[in-house]
């Protein structure tokens, strides 16, 4: 599974006696896993509710740059994961967000006909 931290880059750095900033939202047990080695020290902290939210859609981003780079299916999990967080931040489950997503299909229409819209003439 990819981190969102590359952890043998992290090791790389710390051997060189480097140390990375990284400044970034990443998975619950990434400092856990930095710190079991016995040349690395992960400094980390919890964020606020704002900080949180603000860092959920940066990792939203980052996530989905990832996928559209490799095309991963591991890349579209991940960015599973921070939409259900982001779903807890506001209070909703992943079922709310699925019966919304199916009344809009229903509405509008998926996208599994591939339709591509190329232009639209204005009609007097």
């Amino acid at each position: 599974m990819l981190l969102a931290i590359d952890v043998n880059e992290v090791w790389y750095d710390i051997l060189l006696n480097m140390e990375k900033i990284y400044n970034k939202l990443v998975r619950d047990k990434v400092p856990d896993i930095i710190n079991t080695n016995e040349n690395g020290i992960a400094t980390s902290r919890t964020l606020n509710d704002i900080e949180y939210a603000k860092e959920l859609n940066l990792k939203l981003q980052e996530e989905v740059n990832e996928y559209l780079a490799s095309e991963n299916l591991e890349e579209l999990a991940d960015i599973l994961e921070v939409i259900h967080s982001m779903l807890s931040v506001k209070g909703k489950s992943f079922g709310e967000l699925d019966t919304m997503r199916i009344e809009k299909a229903n509405s509008r229409g998926g996208f599994g006909g591939r339709i591509f819209l190329e232009k639209v003439k204005a009609v007097k």
